[in-house]
């Protein structure tokens, strides 16, 4: 027999060195950065039953391997912009009477 969660469970763990606070409640599970008070993750028991979860994810990767295709693309583009035009050290020329 299994036990209800009928409260939030609160425990810390190390990722990648960096601490968080993980909280396992009936809504669902949250990652929240030590000392910080924002969810850095967050999830519901319902999304991840529904799929949402799993598409939000694919999404999130789609985005961030697009920025970074984005962010090569420039570094590697060529300027094509041409340069500004030279003035003159001397300041306006004065109009001839």
């Amino acid at each position: 027999m299994a036990t209800v969660l009928d409260k939030e469970l609160k425990r810390q763990v190390t990722v990648d060195g960096v601490d968080y606070t993980m909280v396992v409640g009936p809504e669902g599970i949250r990652l929240t950065g030590k000392g910080k008070r924002k969810p850095e993750v967050e999830l519901r028991w319902s999304d991840l039953l529904s799929g949402e979860a799993a598409m939000a994810v694919a999404l999130n990767a789609s985005l961030m391997n697009r920025q970074a295709v984005t962010k090569r693309e420039a570094e590697t583009k060529p300027d094509t912009d041409p340069p500004p035009p030279r003035t003159s050290k001397r300041g306006p020329e004065k109009p001839e009477p």
